[in-house]
């Protein structure tokens, strides 16, 4: 598209612009900002909407700005929405479950890169709604994206996509019909650690189960995955609690068992210690294997071999938003993709 110049009108001195007087109380607005600017309500709009396809200078975009601040002005999300046809809400449901460090992160680069990409991204809280029920709260805020926890069916998809929604994008094991998919195989977590741990002569390991709930949504697969590779297993389930963890260190020993695979890397460190202060050599008398690759477990003494878990870089993910928002295709046959590398990280604890 051509660039289109825009003329800002000279002030003639002979007849100086008023000083703007602002009315207490009053909301300013984009011709408010345009007097005290001395500029157009067309281009304190493409300066404050950072409009690619028309070029305004560098001392008008000050300037612009400049007013803006001074009068305590920000655009009209609402209004904007109505003239593009869609906001650029980018919808992240609050997970239901404890999150760790690795989602953490990963939920701040997509939140950065998004808004890189000039979008507002807004974590929403279910609170007792579930499934499709979510879904259709969702849909009232009108996002222009949706990244989709387990749980959400075609149902809840129908009603995003209805709600304007061009963006779909679903977290978890399988695909949903009408969302692209990125895919989280867990069980492919406890495969590598069964695999290595079996390498080393331990036929029959404890699997560390969390108490808390919610988390069996990755703990079944993952103690699934450790069956998959033919190694006998002992489930053990362990609050994240330190008396609860000495309980379970004294268990390990009365059943004789000689390796155990955490959950992920927190709950291997607290086992780990509780069976270090129980006397119980590790790996000697017991290998300790976690998952996540934390900085902490690079720290302990043995230090704490793991399966180490990528998901895609925020940057990556916001891309592809970017692009299914940019060019929507309700015909497209979705992408699912495979969203979890897993790498075994062998060190000295098993």
């Amino acid at each position: 598209m051509p660039y289109v110049m825009v003329q800002i009108p000279k002030q003639h001195s002979a007849q100086p612009a008023a000083p703007h007087k602002s009315v207490p109380g009053a909301v300013p607005t984009s011709a408010d900002v345009a007097r005290l600017a001395g500029v157009s309500r067309a281009t304190v709009s493409y300066v404050l909407n950072n409009t690619s396809a028309v070029r305004i200078s560098e001392p008008t975009r000050r300037r612009v700005h400049e007013a803006a601040k001074e009068l305590g002005y920000v655009p009209h999300a609402a209004a904007r929405s109505l003239r593009a046809g869609h906001t650029r809400i980018v919808l992240v449901p609050t997970p239901d479950v404890p999150i760790g460090p690795l989602y953490s992160t990963f939920l701040n680069e997509l939140q950065w890169a998004l808004s890189r990409l000039d979008y507002t991204v807004v974590q929403y809280g279910r609170v007792g709604l579930s499934g499709d029920a979510a879904a259709r709260a969702w849909a009232e805020l009108r996002p222009v994206a949706v990244l989709g926890p387990v749980g959400m069916g075609a149902d809840g998809i129908a009603v995003l996509r209805r709600s304007g929604a061009r963006a779909v994008i679903t977290l978890g094991p399988e695909p949903v019909e009408g969302a692209h998919a990125l895919l989280t195989d867990h069980r492919h977590v406890g495969r590598v650690a069964a695999a290595h741990l079996l390498s080393r002569g331990h036929r029959r390991i404890g699997v560390v189960m969390p108490k808390e709930p919610g988390l069996d949504t990755f703990a079944v697969p993952r103690l699934e995955g450790v069956r998959e590779e033919g190694a006998e297993t002992v489930p053990l389930r362990l609050a994240y609690d330190e008396q609860d963890a000495a309980q379970v260190a004294a268990q390990v020993s009365e059943l004789g068992l000689g390796a155990v695979f955490a959950y992920n890397d927190e709950y291997a460190m607290l086992l780990m210690r509780a069976l270090q202060d129980a006397g119980v050599d590790i790996p000697g008398d017991v290998a300790v294997m976690g998952a996540d690759d934390l900085m902490l477990g690079r720290l302990l003494r043995p230090r704490l071999s793991t399966v180490r878990l990528d998901l895609p870089s925020g940057q990556e993910l916001a891309e592809l938003v970017d692009r299914l928002v940019r060019e929507p295709d309700q015909d497209a046959e979705p992408e699912p993709r495979e969203a979890l590398a897993v790498t075994l990280v062998a060190r000295e604890s098993a």
